[in-house]
């Protein structure tokens, strides 16, 4: 089909051409962008050149070959950013895509903002039925991109990936047209209401079904792991925590999970143990809500401070506890930063 180039509030994704060799040599060239690329290093001129001839020569996307969008600043044409890679396979049915900027645009949220347009393209101008990203397990940066997007993390397969001399684990991603519609149609705003609710025999399936992120598991614990736990509780300085557990419902949708232990003359603070909002439900204040009123029922119970600890890294819940007032002790708890917040 015909290609015109796709516009987005920053970006403009167009039709590759002869002249972009010379900014994707000197991006790709760059160890920090191969990292975690499939090209081998070094990167050459010649290269370069040779693969953008051969995409700038195709008239789109094809079956079981690898296409590219250069994505260039709206404000400034001619200042490139990066470029997106598509490859169709299964007769138009599936696309694989990838992208790679230069470390001057990173950060600045490039690649999902070209990788959400492209995803809209290729669904509803292409027609295809799945989107699917194959990523480095250490890539959290990219993990995040696609999750941003709404692809799901769909399994591993352990040292698969080759390039060269090189091999690693590889993540897959992906999503089918379904994901990617109730994905666009979540709800965005604010809830009107948040309460923490009693799990019950008959909301407790819809509870162990909330998920985070797979980039942030590193930092949350997933649904099982959280029911293991609140049945048979750890110990603490020799003596067993005592779960409080709740459902975080948003305009009365499960939400998501916070689970703490109770004060005891052993330990004399609740500490806020598990919580996690869904990934469906991220973004809309729900995780600051919930803290606050988990806050009340500790103040209610006469505690004098709560607890917490978080781990360290992008994509840390320490810039929610930081906001609510949480200060960290100086004590470092398995790696992760302790932090108290005292009840007034």
């Amino acid at each position: 089909m015909t290609f015109n180039s796709i516009r987005t509030d920053r970006l403009i994704l167009r039709w590759p051409r002869l002249s972009d060799a010379a900014a994707a040599f000197e991006r790709r060239r760059l160890p920090e962008v191969a990292r975690y690329q499939d090209w081998e290093m070094p990167y050459t001129l010649e290269r370069a050149e040779q693969r953008t001839a051969e995409v700038a020569d195709m008239d789109g996307p094809q079956d079981n070959k690898w296409w590219s969008l250069t994505v260039v600043d709206a404000a400034d044409p001619q200042q490139i950013l990066g470029d997106l890679a598509i490859a169709i396979t299964w007769g138009g049915r599936t696309a694989q895509i990838g992208y790679t900027f230069h470390p001057d645009h990173w950060g600045r949220g490039y690649a999902t903002e070209a990788a959400q347009a492209l995803i809209r393209w290729l669904f509803t101008d292409l027609g295809v039925s799945r989107i699917e990203s194959e990523l480095h397990p250490d890539n959290a940066p990219s993990a995040r991109v696609v999750e941003t997007c709404g692809l799901v993390f769909e399994g591993l397969t352990r040292q698969s990936f080759w390039v060269g001399d090189r091999c690693s684990d590889n993540m897959l991603y992906g999503m089918v047209r379904s994901d990617w519609e109730a994905w666009c149609n979540r709800p965005r705003h604010r809830p009107d209401r948040v309460e923490l609710v009693p799990v019950t025999a008959d909301n407790r399936r819809v509870i162990g079904a909330l998920t985070s992120h797979k980039s942030q598991e590193r930092f949350v614990s997933p649904m099982l792991g959280n029911f293991r736990e609140a049945l048979v509780p750890p110990s603490s300085d020799g003596a067993p925590l005592v779960p409080w557990y709740r459902a975080i419902e948003a305009d009365g949708e499960i939400a998501g999970f916070i689970m703490a232990s109770e004060a005891t003359e052993t330990h004399t603070n609740p500490y806020l143990w598990r919580f996690l909002v869904d990934r469906m439900y991220q973004r809309r204040g729900i995780g600051s809500a919930a803290l606050d009123r988990f806050e009340q029922w500790c103040r209610d119970q006469g505690a004098s401070a709560i607890e917490v600890s978080w781990g360290v890294g992008p994509g840390s819940p320490a810039p929610l506890y930081e906001a609510g007032g949480y200060e960290p002790s100086g004590i470092i708890d398995n790696g992760e930063i302790h932090a108290v917040k005292r009840l007034i």
